[in-house]
């Protein structure tokens, strides 16, 4: 399974604007020293297999979060922001303005644009949405808190509110992962 270069520019934009560009190499070379992988240049569209990405974000959470694993959700509302606002690349998914059809056509599409394997699958029933995440060939708590924050952060950017309930979940010892959102108003 591969990542999409995407989430790594998307993170070297978000540290630098934040840590400085200096402060962002330094950690590239160290990064490069321990992994050959990472002397290499990552673009938007280099497929990273996902084994090196988990071992990027962990080392940048180590070198710039003190390990807070809690900064995937972070991470997740920020690329959402990124990608999906106007004159981000996934823009275009929120101009239905239609949650039903975000639900069950935008963000599966999101999953295959970033990511090309694992099984994202989403429905909503009523007011409540239901994401799950299957088939995933490591378990890494990124894929559970950056996922599920990039698409709390675009219920947010539809104007909903919403109530998060945890079904299954990496962080706790499951092989999948499902949450489900309740849409609080209008649909």
């Amino acid at each position: 399974m591969n990542i999409k270069g995407t989430a790594f520019v998307t993170a070297k934009l978000a540290i630098t604007a934040n840590f400085g560009e200096e402060r962002w190499n330094a950690f590239m070379q160290k990064l490069a020293l321990k992994d050959n992988f990472f002397k290499n240049v990552i673009m938007s569209i280099t497929p990273i297999p996902v084994e090196k990405h988990a071992y990027f974000l962990d080392e940048m959470l180590k070198e710039f979060f003190n390990d807070d694993k809690n900064q995937y959700i972070i991470f997740g509302r920020v690329a959402a922001k990124f990608a999906l606002s106007p004159g981000g690349p996934y823009h275009s998914y929120l101009l239905a303005k239609d949650i039903k059809q975000f639900v069950t056509v935008g963000a599966p599409k999101l999953w295959s644009t970033y990511f090309d394997g694992g099984v994202f699958t989403s429905k909503i029933e009523n007011n409540i949405v239901h994401f799950k995440i299957t088939g995933l060939p490591i378990k890494h708590i990124y894929f559970e808190y950056m996922i599920m924050g990039y698409y709390k952060q675009a219920f947010k950017m539809f104007g909903k509110k919403t109530i998060e309930k945890k079904i299954q979940s990496i962080a706790s010892g499951d092989d999948s992962i499902y949450y489900q959102y309740e849409i609080t108003g209008d649909l």
